[in-house]
């Protein structure tokens, strides 16, 4: 299983990034996926998950700024998130499972930092 972000950077305040996770060495198309973040010096996050078949979940604890959606036959799932803050600021994970407590790959992150 071999998961890959990438998208991360420098953004202000009220500004917007895609992020991309490429995948390869399992069937995706099988494959629950989501995304989690971890900022400086807290533990990780759950953002959301996409089923197979394309249906979204985020976390209760998630505003609606964040979407997440996949492409199965390009096997990559993106996050889109708009309006970013600077609490956004953190490293993003690309991983298998539908929620928090499913069992994850896990990519090796991408920076997002929100700053002016």
């Amino acid at each position: 299983v071999h998961l890959m972000e990438s998208g991360g950077g420098l953004v202000q305040p009220g500004e917007s990034l895609r992020l991309s996770c490429a995948t390869s060495g399992f069937a995706f198309e099988i494959v629950e996926m989501g995304w989690a973040r971890q900022a400086p010096g807290k533990g990780r996050e759950w953002i959301a998950g996409i089923a197979t078949d394309g249906a979204p979940y985020y976390a209760d604890s998630m505003e609606d700024r964040f979407t997440i959606s996949r492409d199965n036959g390009k096997k990559m799932v993106y996050l889109q998130m708009d309006r970013l803050k600077s609490e956004d600021t953190a490293v993003y994970y690309c991983a298998t499972g539908l929620s928090a407590t499913s069992d994850h790959y896990w990519g090796q992150g991408t920076q997002v930092t929100v700053s002016s």
